[in-house]
């Protein structure tokens, strides 16, 4: 009967219900709302200190058979909630909290009734939008949170300079656009060396390598594909319009003080176009070799080729296992008043004084060998080259270091005494390697321990036999990875290289052309630790674990 004489709106009699509200204070709080009638009921509770915004929420959600989010649980996927310009979250007060399973995002919004913004939301996101409801003051410390830490990115145009900079500005650009700045963005907050935006047959998934080893970043539904290709392309100078054949491109972005030149490559395949982002950060140089951290007597060796008036040091490995970071240490003992030093990159990815550094461009006819000829008519002491990557390259680079000039270089072989045969197969002749070359380095990164989580233990004696270890070591303890927060849970924090050092001696010219393991049991003998030997001795030390040596330099020893 009272509720016939007094009859609330659905909103009130939940409130009541739940104990959210008083009967006198929800009659009170109609008074006002018909003394002004634009003004929402739970507003005016709010304002009167009847209850709280959560409580409204709850009663929204439940009225409207929506999902009722708890956002200050750390719910919310940043890579979704970027997707909403800042600005049109403030305006709408709503946040994107999740992809779901469907292709849609779960948008956390604070009034469920006002369809056009609903109908807004999707127009904005690009995708279907499932809507949740949240306490307008939770979707506004969310909206804060996500976006405090934006940081624009600038595009740079390496023709004009920094005064043609384009700078992004993220509330005013599509969902597209943001997506990207924020995945880039994020990657280079991991310190990832690599992106790859790999297509699926309805997501596409985001993972960035760091440190070495790939992980999973973000997923994005694959209604979303096309547009963040296309934002890619762009960025790249690619043509958005071919979806068949590879495209290469590059772009070189600012964030903040952080420069990184950016390689983009496009490969079509079964479920739309992978795009990888390879990340080349311009740093400054290390200042020494002592930086390294490499084995004494291996470092011994290097020192003795880089004090030659001539000759070349070739430093080999894959991509992205430190090489030219070896080459800007060496650079850095060598970089003296009396001595004029030059580089030719692809791209420059330090920078350093002292030197002369030339960025190869073959649009304009600057190649590796173009370069190369011209930096010899100018009068240089050492010179590096950033790579040989042809046989005239070579050629050119090894004649040089016959004819007094000091020469650093890399090429991509597996082992120090496998880059022997790599540059026969160039056609480089023997007589050539063993007049120019004073020494080959090898090496890789192996990740370092976490020592907030590192967890000691004793190896069994047979694991340690398979890996060479003498018994006169004794008992070791080793570690192993555990993880935790600090380190994202993947027990390794950094990277560290092992090395292996071949200086070209009379016994190792004698065996050019012979097989590879042969010229490696002979390095052995005469005193090379090999990249085997070297991550042991860091895991002996407690800097890494057997396991990731295993993973990077693998099991085989070379004959003694």
């Amino acid at each position: 009967m009272e509720a016939a004489r007094n009859p609330w709106p659905a909103l009130g009699t939940l409130l009541v219900r739940d104990g959210a509200v008083a009967p006198e204070q929800l009659e009170r709080a109609l008074e006002e709302k018909r003394a002004h009638p634009t003004k929402r009921l739970g507003q005016i509770l709010v304002e009167q200190g009847a209850t709280t915004r959560a409580a409204i929420a709850r009663v929204l959600a439940e009225q409207h058979e929506l999902e009722y989010i708890e956002l200050d649980e750390g719910v919310i996927e940043a890579d979704a909630a970027g997707l909403l310009p800042e600005n049109l979250a403030r305006r709408y007060m709503a946040v994107p909290v999740r992809f779901l399973e469907d292709g849609s995002i779960l948008v956390a919004v604070a009034d469920p009734t006002n369809v056009m913004f609903s109908d807004d939301l999707r127009l904005a996101l690009g995708v279907p939008v499932t809507v949740g409801v949240a306490s307008a003051d939770a979707i506004e410390r969310s909206i804060s949170r996500v976006h405090e830490q934006v940081q624009e990115i600038t595009e740079v145009d390496p023709d004009e300079g920094d005064a043609a900079a384009q700078v992004l500005d993220l509330d005013h650009e599509t969902p597209a656009v943001v997506f990207v700045n924020k995945t880039i963005s994020r990657a280079l907050d991991l310190g990832a060396s690599d992106i790859h935006f790999t297509p699926q047959q309805r997501r596409l998934n985001v993972r960035v390598r760091v440190d070495g080893v790939v992980r999973d970043l973000t997923s994005i539904a694959g209604t979303s594909q096309a547009a963040v290709t296309s934002r890619l392309k762009i960025m790249g100078e690619l043509d958005i319009a071919e979806r068949r054949a590879p495209q290469d491109g590059r772009v070189t972005i600012r964030r903040g003080k952080q420069t990184v030149d950016v390689r983009i490559a496009v490969l079509p395949t079964t479920h739309g176009e992978k795009v990888t982002l390879r990340i080349l950060n311009q740093r400054d140089a290390p200042s020494s070799l002592a930086e390294l951290g490499m084995w004494p007597r291996s470092s011994a060796v290097l020192e003795a080729a880089l004090n030659q008036p001539y000759g070349s040091i070739v430093v080999v490995g894959p991509t992205g296992s430190g090489k030219t970071t070896t080459l800007y240490a060496a650079l850095a003992q060598l970089n003296t008043p009396d001595r004029t030093l030059m580089t030719i990159e692809d791209p420059v990815e330090y920078r350093a004084a002292g030197l002369d550094q030339v960025e190869v461009n073959p649009r304009a006819g600057l190649t590796f060998a173009a370069g190369l000829r011209t930096i010899l008519r100018s009068d240089p002491d050492v010179i590096l080259v950033g790579e040989i990557r042809d046989v005239e390259t070579a050629q050119i680079a090894l004649r040089a270091a016959m004819t007094g000039h000091l020469v650093l270089t890399t090429l991509h072989a597996q082992t120090a005494s496998a880059a022997i045969q790599r540059l026969l197969d160039m056609d480089i002749e023997p007589g050539i390697i063993s007049t120019s070359i004073n020494c080959f380095v090898a090496q890789r990164l192996v990740r370092c321990l976490c020592q907030d989580c590192a967890e000691p233990y004793r190896p069994e004696a047979a694991d340690l036999e398979s890996l060479g270890v003498p018994a006169a070591y004794g008992e070791l303890q080793l570690f192993r990875a555990k993880g935790c927060p600090e380190c994202g849970n993947t027990g390794y924090r950094g990277r560290i290289g092992i090395f292996e050092v071949l200086p070209v001696t009379d016994e190792i010219t004698r065996l050019i052309g012979a097989p590879t393991r042969e010229i490696e049991a002979a390095a052995v003998r005469e005193g090379m630790f090999t990249l085997l030997d070297d991550g042991i001795r860091l895991s002996i030390s407690g800097v890494t674990t057997l396991e990731e040596v295993r993973r990077v330099a693998g099991e085989r020893r070379p004959q003694r």
